[in-house]
């Protein structure tokens, strides 16, 4: 195989959108099995036919990369062996993961399948990066959000693989980092089933005052991603795969994308940065396959902008151009792709007819040469009347039709007056063919993966320890009054809203009050966040806390090792642990303490590790964290951190609340969390605390709540809350 200098990535969501992208000129497809992808709703490939697609890739020369991005639960790890067995046996190229735990098994049991960190890990720069090139990984997915200076320093600093979005849809939120689906209607985004929530009309509203107008409701709708224009700059910054998005869409779809990035991949490789160019037919060609209110650089040049979001509906109807949808039918979709070989053909009188067969852009090993073959046919006779002519020699041998193949050249060897019948030549050439299709297949065939052994699965006995109460605040007005409560053990001061100027004070008043004091790194860690840490890092220490909330990969390694520090960690629920595994791999990290998965419900969660877990019990959820700003899209930026609420269509606000110190937003469920009444449920689970999470409560308010959760959990006291409230998943979990 061709060693290349950049990969185009196609998505295919179907058989046919496979054989479409490798016929436009795709180096390598992703595609999803039966389970475990984060397309649940594409049509996923069954095992035989996964088996086919993985052969088919392989005797054109490209790479098939299995997704497995979905978070599991344990009784899904248990299958996930013999699920994934005969892919590896067949030789699966990589795959694609987003769960620790799954990523920890794969390397366990699997060990020669490379592994790539899907963007839904929310790998965000180089610590990111450096922590799974540690764990394994062979190549990191970056997240869409990242701009070509971040990819460029992870390029510097990371001996990795670097795959980067370049076509297609885009994420309002941090892929990986989005709950809206899931706790609106039970469809994860996580797991394969985004409903597409961020799709949808929204009012945007401060103080009972409507700021978006009447056409533009669509404020969480981003426009498509098209990067031709960027290809020489991002390939220079350090991205080796280019992703095109889009597993969801039609074969012709994918075929049109692919044949459009390989002609510009192709051009920039040819003539370099000087004679690049891109022609605006082809973008409009582009549009005409698919457009959501035209197209955007995406974040490579800018953090966020206005121009990014499509804000108007998406037409429900618009002329096609059929002209390019019956090209792109006739010469990729049905059309037929053909890898060129070298043949030789050798008949002698009274010798056993050969076909020598080569195929040079089919070896997986440049240094080893080409793929060869020799096939032996019946023996040659001596001619009675008319020898075969090497004309009619060539002709009938060279028919490869219905095959993988195509003669780029071939010779014939002949000697005598030999004579071999059409059917005993057919019979030859066929068996040649066949003979090269093993070979090639053969380097990637492997033996299965090693199998599972009876693990112990006890729980660890917690009973008799009583959970303490814990409390999350965005505001220190609330966390001076929650230190007065004689029951809160812990404090997480949050440092998305709380800047280092509060930190010293706010610490030690929970000191003296004697509670532990632990600073909430932001959900996101990115360059600005970096910068800012790494700033303000004396007032950190200073401040003394006890430890660390966690809620990014990214920051493990920057407390650790690149700052020194030494302190507890407690790793938060988006750091996900939906399985033993997970909390397994977790701990080895450097966990102190880890905190259940929002989207489980309690009997799933029972069935997890308890040890030093806290368990969320009150608070409005996030459930998306997004590097655009609605404020910026409706009204303009004013570098002022506020509140405005996103009015559904029925009637139900969501709260967003831009954090200006790392120029993102964050939007709240709906309701708070609330799982007073579900105490038996939540005490079996004998977690090590019990969060409560404050966002814009008032003291007052906050107060009163904690009261209400310290009498019921702690002392076996009804108690309610007023207003509306939800369970978030511990009921009714996900599917």
């Amino acid at each position: 195989m061709e060693n290349k200098k950049v990969e185009i990535l196609a998505p295919a969501g179907s058989y046919e959108s496979m054989t479409a992208a490798v016929c436009a000129g795709a180096d390598a497809v992703y595609i999803g099995g039966s389970r475990f992808g984060a397309r649940a709703y594409a049509n996923n490939l069954d095992e035989d036919a996964m088996l086919r697609a993985i052969d088919y890739v392989h005797i054109h020369g490209r790479r098939l990369y299995m997704t497995v991005n979905t978070l599991m639960k344990e009784e899904e790890l248990e299958s996930l062996f013999d699920y994934l067995d005969p892919f590896y046996r067949q030789g699966l190229d990589a795959a694609i993961v987003q769960d620790l735990g799954v990523f920890a098994f794969l390397k366990e049991h699997f060990p020669l399948l490379p592994l790539h960190a899907s963007t839904q890990m929310t790998i965000t720069g180089v610590y990111g990066a450096r922590l799974l090139k540690e764990m394994g990984a062979s190549r990191v997915v970056t997240a869409r959000e990242l701009s070509l200076e971040e990819i460029r320093r992870i390029r510097d600093q990371v001996d990795i693989e670097i795959e980067s979005f370049v076509h297609g849809a885009l994420c309002y939120c941090y892929s990986g980092q989005c709950l809206m689906s899931s706790l609106i209607g039970g469809r994860s985004g996580n797991r394969g089933r985004c409903a597409q929530t961020c799709r949808l009309p929204y009012e945007v509203r401060q103080e009972g005052k409507t700021l978006n107008k009447k056409d533009e409701k669509y404020v969480l709708s981003l426009k498509d991603l098209c990067t031709l224009d960027l290809i020489p700059d991002i390939l220079e910054a350090g991205v080796y795969s280019l992703k095109i998005e889009g597993r969801m869409k039609s074969p012709r779809y994918t075929a049109g994308v692919v044949s459009i990035y390989r002609k510009y991949v192709d051009r920039y490789l040819k003539e370099g940065r000087s004679g690049y160019h891109v022609e605006e037919s082809d973008k409009r060609l582009l549009l005409d396959l698919f457009d959501r209110g035209g197209f955007s650089d995406g974040y490579y040049r800018e953090h966020n902008g206005r121009h990014m979001v499509a804000l108007k509906e998406k037409p429900a109807f618009r002329e096609g151009n059929q002209q390019l949808f019956d090209y792109l039918d006739r010469t990729y979709v049905e059309g037929e792709c053909r890898e060129p070989v070298e043949g030789k053909v050798i008949l002698k009188e009274n010798a056993p007819a050969e076909l020598v067969l080569s195929a040079p852009g089919l070896s997986t090993d440049p240094l080893a040469g080409p793929v060869c073959v020799r096939a032996e046919g019946q023996e040659a006779q001596s001619a009675l009347n008319q020898p075969i002519t090497e004309e009619k020699l060539l002709k009938q041998i060279g028919k490869t039709g219905g095959t993988p193949f195509v003669f780029r050249h071939l010779e014939a060897e002949m000697e005598g007056r030999p004579f071999l019948p059409v059917q005993a030549l057919n019979e030859l050439r066929r068996t040649g063919l066949t003979m090269l299709e093993e070979a090639v297949f053969k380097q990637y065939r492997r033996e299965g993966g090693i199998p599972r052994t009876e693990e112990k699965t006890d729980r660890n006995d917690r009973s008799g320890q009583k959970a303490v109460l814990t409390a999350m605040a965005e505001r220190g007005d609330v966390i001076r009054e929650l230190v007065k409560h004689p029951d809160i053990s812990r404090i997480y001061v949050d440092s998305c809203q709380i800047g280092a100027e509060c930190w010293k004070e706010l610490a030690l008043v929970c000191r003296e009050k004697g509670k532990e004091c632990f600073l909430s790194f932001p959900q996101i860690f990115r360059k600005r966040e970096e910068e800012y840490f790494r700033k303000e890092w004396e007032s950190f220490l200073q401040a003394g806390f006890d430890g660390c909330l966690i809620r990014s990969a990214e920051e493990i390694l920057f407390l650790r090792e690149e700052m020194g520090y030494t302190g507890r960690l407690i790793f938060d629920s988006c750091l996900y642990t939906c399985n033993r595994k997970a909390q397994d791999v977790m701990r080895n990290l450097g966990a102190d303490g880890l905190t259940y998965p929002l989207e489980l419900n309690g009997s799933e969660l029972s069935g997890l590790d308890g040890r030093e877990e806290e368990l969320v019990v009150y608070g409005y959820l996030p459930v998306m964290v997004s590097a655009q700003c609605i404020r910026r899209t409706v009204s303009g930026c004013d570098r002022r951190t506020g509140i405005l609420k996103l009015k559904d269509r029925l009637g139900k606000e969501f709260t967003v609340r831009n954090c200006c110190r790392f120029c993102c937003n964050i939007i709240y469920n709906t309701a708070p969390l609330s799982l007073l009444g579900q105490e038996r449920r939540a005490g079996g689970l004998n977690p090590a605390a019990l969060r409560l999470q404050f966002t814009w409560e008032e003291p007052e308010e906050a107060v009163k709540i904690t009261q209400s959760f310290a009498e019921s959990f702690l002392r076996g006291k009804e108690a309610s809350l007023p207003g509306e409230f939800t369970r978030g998943h511990f009921k009714r979990g996900v599917e």
